[in-house]
């Protein structure tokens, strides 16, 4: 066959495989033939790619390099599918607070003293957040450095198979008009796109308010060219030299099974395979510098042997802040997550949700709300047997302060120290006033009135949130009375952690880890903002995307 023909061939496989999801092997949710238990692994195993972390980017990538290439997926948590119905929309607070040792969602506190959640679940975040879809802002796109039509295709291709169009409900109507009449302009309508203005997202709970998540796009998976561990926690990535002074070569992973076992995955003999670390914010950066490649000064210490000193490694981590009022409704409200927002450019954005149950498992947090509301208000208007109503949130669009992760031990299970510094900086803390000032306009709007009880003020609102423990930042006694102690003492976690490994720092503009071989990270680590209001659209987007170029290059 002539160097024609082999080009050709090349350029056929990939547009067949592009087809994949309309081939007969894919399998569907929750029969996937080729997850197990990670105690089903052998000792020893080779790979063309080793994918750790089978989340909200380690899916679609791991799905789209399987078309062509042998993959392995490892995941330290277990399968979103053991337990039908429990990441429904109904049971999101369910899921989230879940204290429970395999818990989708593992809490930690950072070191400025906020609750926070990483997640240990195939599907990663996808499994237990507020379903919001949206894209990034054309700026991200540009930054990333991927093509624009590539960016277009992957997008469409998460969204032919885990999202849907968002309902619009009296909750959610009601905040859309509140925002328009304090001045969140224009309404853009329902959109993916990320535009100034008030719109309608999409979301990954369908019309049955049944979620999907990234879980899901593993359906695209060529299910004799991928495996997925679950309960396969990394503990090592390993490397070789070739000679002395020569760049190391990622070569594989020890990682642990659920009984504590360990196992071995190599890369196969073959110079474009590739390890590819997708474990998240807080986990890539932890895996790193447990494998050797991060600040001399933390892993010396530690006895970890360093592999390259690279001390931006977990530096630049971020957290977009959550601050917000909860209003008690006079009227019913339906169940609704986030399907409206109000984008400030730059600044922030506003979001809502209603009619969560809090009773069923967290009947002391609802008891404990209802306590401070009768307190607060001093009246009994309010049902106690019922926690009617819902919250607008504001987020911080894009956070100047930045903080560090340092490892606590060599044991990968514990999660390490982070310190986000929450409104370090000043500018962070006047886009917080302003997204609670408009909060406040919208709470106080012709449109929201049949939401408000007329005898609650908003700063009886104010003062509501402020007597609930958050946090465990200490209060002031100007908490409720001044904008700016009221952001820094209630600020909550987005969940939307970025940053630690990010490009041209860790990575370069392929997210390959700079100064070694055969290693990349792809996730929101590799983030320096989170692209527009919720990330998970761009991270799953990410995932394939990536793992098409990937793929390119591999038949190139």
């Amino acid at each position: 066959m002539d160097l024609g023909s082999m080009g050709f061939l090349k350029v056929l496989l990939v547009a067949v495989y592009a087809l994949d999801p309309y081939f007969s092997h894919a399998e569907t949710v929750p029969n996937y033939s080729f997850v197990h238990e990670s105690t089903t692994a052998p000792p020893v195993s080779y790979h063309d790619y080793i994918v750790v972390g089978g989340g909200t980017a380690g899916c679609p990538l791991a799905a789209t390099l399987s078309e062509t290439a042998n993959v392995l997926v490892l995941e330290r948590g277990g399968s979103p599918y053991r337990k039908p119905g429990k990441t429904d929309k109904g049971n999101f607070l369910l899921t989230l607070l879940d204290p429970s040792p395999d818990s989708y969602a593992q809490i930690f506190i950072t070191e400025d003293g906020v609750y926070n959640h990483r997640a240990r679940v195939l599907g990663g975040g996808t499994v237990f957040n507020a379903g919001f879809y949206s894209h990034a802002e054309t700026e991200f796109v540009k930054e990333s450095g991927l093509d624009e039509a590539l960016v277009n295709d992957a997008y469409q291709w998460v969204e032919n198979k885990v999202v849907f169009k968002a309902p619009l409900l009296q909750w959610q109507t009601a905040v859309r008009d509140g925002l328009l009449e304090a001045g969140v302009l224009p309404y853009n309508g329902f959109t993916n796109e990320h535009i100034n203005g008030t719109k309608i997202g999409s979301t990954i709970f369908d019309m049955n308010d049944h979620r999907h998540s990234a879980a899901d796009l593993l359906e695209y998976a060529d299910p004799k060219n991928i495996i997925v561990y679950l309960h396969a926690t990394v503990t090592k990535i390993l490397f070789t030299t070739q000679t002395v002074g020569s760049r190391p070569r990622a070569i594989g992973v020890i990682y642990e099974d659920a009984m504590g076992e360990k196992h071995t995955a190599y890369l196969t003999n073959d110079s474009k395979s590739e390890i590819i670390v997708s474990a998240g914010a807080i986990g890539s950066s932890q895996l790193l510098m447990l494998s050797g490649i991060g600040p001399r000064s933390q892993l010396e210490p530690l006895g970890i042997k360093v592999v390259i000193d690279q001390p931006m490694v977990g530096r630049g981590m971020a957290d977009n802040t959550l601050n917000g009022v909860f209003i008690p409704s006079p009227n019913p409200v339906e169940l609704s997550l986030l399907s409206t927002v109000g984008i400030s450019l730059l600044v922030n954005y506003i979001e809502a949700g209603s009619g969560l149950n809090l009773a069923p498992s967290f009947g002391w947090i609802s008891k404990f709300l209802l306590s401070i509301l009768d307190q607060v208000f001093t009246c009994n208007f309010i049902p106690l047997h019922i926690l009617n109503g819902g919250i607008i949130l504001q987020k911080v669009a894009r956070p100047l302060s930045t903080g560090h992760l340092k490892l606590r031990s060599t044991d990968p299970n514990e999660t390490p120290k982070v310190r986000f510094n929450y409104f370090q900086e000043p500018e962070d803390l006047r886009n917080c006033v302003q997204g609670m000032k408009t909060i406040i306009n919208v709470v106080n709007s012709q449109a929201f009135s049949k939401f408000r009880y007329r005898t609650i003020s908003t700063q009886q609102l104010l003062n509501v949130v402020a007597a609930l423990p958050l946090n465990q930042r200490p209060r002031h006694f100007d908490t409720a009375s001044s904008l700016e102690q009221f952001c820094n003492d209630t600020v909550m976690t987005f969940w939307h952690h970025h940053g630690g490994c990010q490009v041209g720092k860790v990575v370069d503009e392929d997210y390959k880890v700079i100064g070694v071989d055969g290693l990349r990270v792809i996730d929101a680590s590799t983030f320096s903002f989170t692209p527009g209001t919720n990330p998970q659209a761009t991270v799953m987007m990410l995932g394939r995307a990536m793992g098409v170029r990937i793929q390119k290059d591999r038949l190139s």
